[in-house]
């Protein structure tokens, strides 16, 4: 296999190549580190060792010369979001208040895939404290768009897209709070998953909220999820395959379809017309509801955990500083003033709020959901994964849509919050290029505990879909 298309292969891909002797994982380790040093300018990595990674690369070519037993991912090389605790790299959270930060342990989930054999290739950049969407961090700088510099490559986990759209890894582990993955995955034109809350273990990974995060990964193929879910979980069963003439999939027209921008909605459109031609049959779903119920969970929820939960984790870090001295240090403006408040009592998130929000407001919304995946048999829903395409770097307070001002964070993560709040299991894939060569993508949301079947259905789906564009 030529040098030059080493960085082309998926992580299935690499992983049989490596395998079977046609590639070593020292080969494959190179050309992606002399491809993330020839598109530096990305700043999608916080951390990238070169010689570790090497050195990890040589330890995978002489177990496997040495015969000896292989995981399903011998080296293929994963890079992680820097708020994924990481022994043997710096876990900063990308805010200045972690940046000594250095993990005693790996987090589960590093250790489940270094198991499978994989190796870290790096630590990628966010937003900081994974407050945002855009990846703007005013402490380690903007991360760029790989389909336009000019634009953010989404958030929080923009390191993670920037670095799979450009071909700098074939897959990296980010975090999703309300969009977190499937945001930068659908601008940055890759795929990613969010799987059901606690289905990955959310220990060792700096949090936001324990009802709502989850780490999930974003790769170019939905094989490559997969596979990644797989070793993440042990469940070794194989995707369910389904043929797209047996798919149901619901489309709830009412809030997720409002208020488009232009071409997305042409293209997510035309999307449809593909899959109806496949086979698949499309059902108008009714979750009309579902803005009025997301609104009183979503930020409550997330405004109170977050105090509470960063604290618990930077006790178990053995860390000094507390929720209160990290915020001081928060370098990036929009997370200060979203952060800051919460410091007074009087302006702090109430425990009777948050109380309604997870005891009243929240099973309201699981209802909602499950009964519409039960009432219309259908194996997902489906809807644009953001309204609009990337916005411009600096468009941190608003952006224009359709001809007005509306604030960037909650527009960009309006689809996506809902099944965030309700703990489901999303997938966005990529559609397509604007006229502006910038990246749409269309998000498939399935049943709780229904992972393996929604990449089962995102694999089939991409027999008719785009194929994930090149930047």
């Amino acid at each position: 296999m030529a040098m030059k298309n080493l960085h082309e292969l998926g992580v299935v891909e690499a992983a049989a190549a490596i395998r079977s002797g046609e590639v070593t994982a020292e080969a494959l380790a190179s050309a992606l580190l002399e491809r993330a040093r020839t598109f530096s300018r990305l700043n999608a990595f916080v951390t990238l060792d070169a010689d570790q990674v090497m050195a990890a690369a040589r330890r995978a070519d002489q177990q496997r010369q040495a015969g000896q037993a292989l995981g399903s991912l011998h080296g293929v090389p994963i890079a992680f979001k820097d708020n994924i605790n990481t022994a043997d790299m710096p876990t900063t959270a990308g805010t200045p208040g972690l940046r000594a930060h250095r993990p005693r342990t790996d987090a589960p989930v590093v250790k489940a895939l270094k198991a499978a054999g994989a190796i870290p290739f790096g630590k990628t950049g966010m937003h900081e404290l994974a407050f945002g969407i855009s990846s703007n961090n005013s402490a380690f700088g903007a991360i760029r768009n790989p389909f336009g510099d000019r634009h953010i490559p989404g958030g929080s986990s923009g390191g993670s897209g920037a670095a799979v759209g450009a071909r700098l890894v074939p897959a990296s582990i980010g975090s999703d709070t309300g969009g977190s993955v499937r945001v930068p995955a659908a601008f940055c034109g890759v795929a990613g998953f969010r799987p059901t809350v606690l289905r990955w273990s959310q220990a060792g990974i700096v949090p936001i909220s324990s009802t709502r995060d989850t780490a999930g990964p974003l790769a170019r193929h939905a094989v490559d999820l997969a596979a990644l879910d797989a070793a993440v979980t042990s469940d070794a069963n194989p995707v369910p395959m389904k043929q797209l003439s047996d798919l149901r999939i619901g489309v709830p027209r009412s809030f997720f379809w409002d208020d488009l921008e232009r071409e997305t909605a042409s293209m997510c459109e035309a999307d449809l017309d593909v899959l109806k031609r496949a086979g698949i049959t499309l059902i108008e779903v009714d979750l009309h509801e579902v803005a009025a119920l997301n609104k009183a969970v979503s930020f409550t929820v997330a405004l109170y955990e977050v105090k509470r939960d960063l604290d618990a984790y930077l006790r178990d870090e053995g860390i000094a500083p507390r929720f209160a001295e990290i915020v001081a240090d928060v370098a990036s403006p929009d997370v200060k003033a979203g952060l800051a408040p919460l410091l007074n009592p009087a302006t702090a998130v109430p425990v009777e709020a948050y109380r309604e929000a997870i005891d009243v407001h929240r099973p309201k919304l699981i209802s909602l959901y499950r009964a519409c995946f039960a009432e219309n048999k259908v194996d997902a829903i489906v809807f644009p994964t953001t309204p609009l395409p990337p916005p411009l770097i600096g468009e941190n307070d608003s952006v224009t849509l359709n001809g007005r001002a509306v604030p960037t964070f909650a527009t960009v993560i309006r689809n996506t919050d809902p099944g965030s709040n309700a703990g489901l299991p999303g997938i966005s894939l990529p559609v397509g290029l604007t006229s502006a060569g910038l990246p749409v993508g269309l998000e498939f949301d399935a049943p709780a505990g229904r992972d393996r079947e929604l990449l089962s259905l995102a694999i089939a789906l991409e027999q008719v879909l785009p194929a994930s564009p090149t930047p």
